[in-house]
């Protein structure tokens, strides 16, 4: 049975960027209906028992492809944010890995949050390791994630209206921007070191 990851922080922890009743709402009732309708589809199939990623890797079935990926790029998308700092820079080795890709982090944030912008519909902006050690920034569309492409994710921006709109309404845009003061930068690190 695939369970529901408690918060890593308090249901008002990342105020004000992102606000109680958006975490309540996202974190309640849409990860926890993903949570609850995957365990419905999974019983006496050959996906019972597996962990998400066996699941999301092997599933040939859209909707419990579609539940087990929404299930575990929710957890993803919670567990990399933190309580908002101001200049949450990121630090060594993932900083390096910056910079040798775009110039400078600000360089590397500009063409991350155009990405997140540009991404059309719902989904989420990732920055992903990939296999040779690289890192990369790339949007995926509904339930989709890296873990479909062997990439290996190390933060994501979530897009999907229901992660922003109680606060932000239709300004994207700022959401965007506001994330970054949430980004927790030592588990990203943690996950390019592995």
């Amino acid at each position: 049975m695939i369970e529901l990851d408690p918060l890593p922080y308090d249901v008002n922890a990342l105020e004000p960027i992102i606000d109680t009743q958006t975490i309540e709402l996202h974190y309640g009732k849409h990860h926890q209906g993903y949570v609850n309708k995957l365990n419905e589809l999974i019983v006496w199939t050959p996906y019972e028992g597996k962990s998400l990623e066996e699941i999301i890797t092997s599933a040939d079935w859209w909707p419990i492809f579609n539940n087990a990926a929404q299930t575990r790029n929710h957890t993803f998308y919670r567990n990399g944010l933190q309580v908002p700092r101001e200049n949450n820079l990121p630090i060594w080795p993932i900083a390096d890995a910056i910079t040798t890709v775009r110039g400078s982090f600000e360089k590397f944030q500009e063409t991350m949050i155009a990405s997140a912008l540009g991404n059309f519909g719902s989904g989420r902006t990732w920055l992903v390791k990939n296999t040779d050690g690289t890192i990369e920034i790339m949007n995926t569309s509904n339930a989709w994630c890296p873990l479909t492409s062997e990439k290996k994710p190390l933060f994501t921006i979530d897009v999907w209206e229901h992660a922003y709109y109680l606060k932000y309404q239709n300004r994207r845009v700022e959401y965007v921007n506001n994330i970054w003061k949430c980004v927790n930068r030592d588990k990203v690190n943690e996950l390019f070191g592995q």
